[in-house]
């Protein structure tokens, strides 16, 4: 039986995380990452990557979208993938998943519906996570079209 994650395996991939996050900052160059940053304290940790964050602010260029998609959908497209040899996670860690699964509103994340076809095209590939954008220029609308045509 397949063991989900903990915080503890989950702290240096998202250190990892914040500092490129840090670096592309001190270079000023935009980034966008996906990744299941599932729990507030793990978006805290990536928000820390701005120097310029305040703990439980909120207030940061590092932004937040969360695909937002059905535990159903999540499920049958993860089957198909899996069948495929096209994911690494067995679809018995999905519940594991969307039960750290916390979102605070007051956060301020975009949530975009990924059950949408873009422009014609299949469904947003990821099967569920969070795209974190570095907003240089507090700009949201631009960034927003470069993910929705991702």
């Amino acid at each position: 039986m397949e063991i989900p994650l903990t915080d503890e395996d989950r702290m240096s991939w998202l250190e990892s995380l914040r500092d490129a996050i840090k670096e592309s900052l001190i270079n000023k160059k935009g980034l966008i990452l996906g990744c299941s940053a599932l729990k507030k304290q793990y978006r805290e940790i990536l928000r820390s990557g701005d120097p310029d964050y305040k703990l439980e602010s909120h207030a940061s260029v590092v932004n937040f979208i969360l695909l937002d998609i059905p535990a159903e959908v999540l499920i049958a497209r993860l089957n198909k993938r899996s069948a495929k040899g096209k994911h690494y996670m067995p679809a018995s860690l999905l519940q594991s998943q969307l039960d750290l699964l916390n979102i605070d509103e007051s956060e301020g994340i975009l949530k975009v519906d990924a059950t949408l076809r873009p422009r014609g095209k299949q469904p947003f590939p990821g099967l569920f996570s969070i795209m974190i954008m570095l907003n240089l220029s507090n700009n949201m609308n631009k960034y927003c079209n470069f993910v929705y045509n991702f």
